[in-house]
């Protein structure tokens, strides 16, 4: 029977430093109230993202975009649908070097 090897799991840094990103100027992702934001007990935001696009910074939800892995789920799982998706404009945004 042959022993299956296990490879070590990469950290989430070391994943997005496979992926090329071109910067946009112009945020793809707009919080549309920051009041909403505080209203918010969980921060489902940022638990769910991927990258760590959202922290927050004296009482003010700060996103690093161009982090972004461009997956929607900040938007999906934003109790007040706060958070405005749109991808970048074209040839802008993420690109995977291997996929």
């Amino acid at each position: 029977m042959q022993q299956q090897q296990t490879r070590p799991s990469m950290k989430v840094e070391a994943k997005l430093f496979l992926a090329r990103y071109k910067r946009d100027d112009k945020s793809h992702l707009v919080i549309l109230d920051n009041q909403k934001c505080l209203k918010c007990k969980n921060k489902p935001c940022i638990i769910v993202c991927p990258a760590e696009v959202y922290h927050w910074e004296d009482d003010r939800l700060i996103v690093s975009y161009d982090n972004c892995v461009e997956c929607g789920s900040c938007r999906i799982v934003c109790p007040y649908a706060n958070i405005q998706f749109s991808y970048p404009r074209w040839g802008k945004g993420i690109g995977y070097r291997y996929g």
